[in-house]
């Protein structure tokens, strides 16, 4: 499973320019099974690539008791990437200041600000999330289905305010994938802290998705290939061929 994956992300970070010589990296280390995936395989992927680059993994504490990051700091030894927790009142601000019905574009925001903060503070250049395909495709239906707009994230996005870019090099992998890996290589992945873990848009998405995938095999494949033949910006490859999933 490693090499599948390892294989996807060097696709995509090739079909994208993602990774330079010289790049500081950081990635968002939620403490997910998907950004542990990320992780880890860049990590792997450091000591051959022939781009070098830096790696650093930078946590958001969201400040809830039971959010604990001792496995996180362990794997990063092992890894030999430096690690660093910033320690927030993101789960005070969204839940018992603001008690926002739909806390996660609010929470996400946050966590984004904080993440591209630190990462520039540690001479960072780049900034790494867990995104997987999945994701993209989640992403784009919210977009249709609550706004309107036909839209999903970019592979590669420039930040002009904070000079960085951010890359998702998971975007040719399907979360089922990263699961099997959290699995098979026993990530230490922190317990859901959310409290509206389950009941989000994005949960009711990809339950949705799962549900036309009983009649629609390939809807998942469907909806990327409209994506990159569509004109949403960052997704067309010039001459290059769509990926087979």
């Amino acid at each position: 499973m490693l090499q599948s994956i390892t294989g996807h992300i060097r696709r995509a970070i090739e079909d994208y320019n993602m990774i330079e010589d010289g790049d500081k990296i950081a990635v968002g280390l939620s403490g997910g099974k998907d950004s542990l995936t990320l992780l880890y395989t860049l990590a792997n992927l450091r000591r051959y690539y022939p781009k070098k680059f830096e790696l650093i993994a930078i946590t958001v504490h969201p400040g809830s008791d039971t959010f604990k990051t001792d496995g996180l700091e362990k794997i990063c030894k092992e890894l030999n990437v430096e690690y660093i927790v910033y320690n927030s009142d993101l789960s005070k601000i969204v839940f018992d200041i603001r008690k926002e019905k739909n806390p996660c574009s609010l929470c996400a925001n946050l966590r984004r600000g904080m993440l591209n903060s630190v990462a520039v503070e540690h001479g960072c250049n780049k900034v790494a999330l867990g995104h997987h395909l999945d994701d993209v495709i989640e992403t784009l239906l919210m977009s249709m289905f609550l706004n309107g707009k036909i839209y999903t994230f970019s592979p590669v996005t420039y930040l002009s305010k904070s000079k960085l870019t951010v890359i998702r090099p998971l975007i040719y992998v399907y979360e089922k994938d990263t699961r099997a890996l959290s699995r098979e290589l026993e990530f230490p992945v922190v317990g859901k802290c959310c409290p509206a873990d389950g009941t989000t848009k994005r949960e009711y998405m990809k339950d949705l998705v799962q549900s036309l995938r009983h009649d629609i095999p390939k809807v998942r494949e469907n909806l990327i290939g409209a994506i990159k033949r569509s004109n949403i910006p960052g997704w067309k490859i010039e001459d290059k061929n769509t990926p087979d999933f």
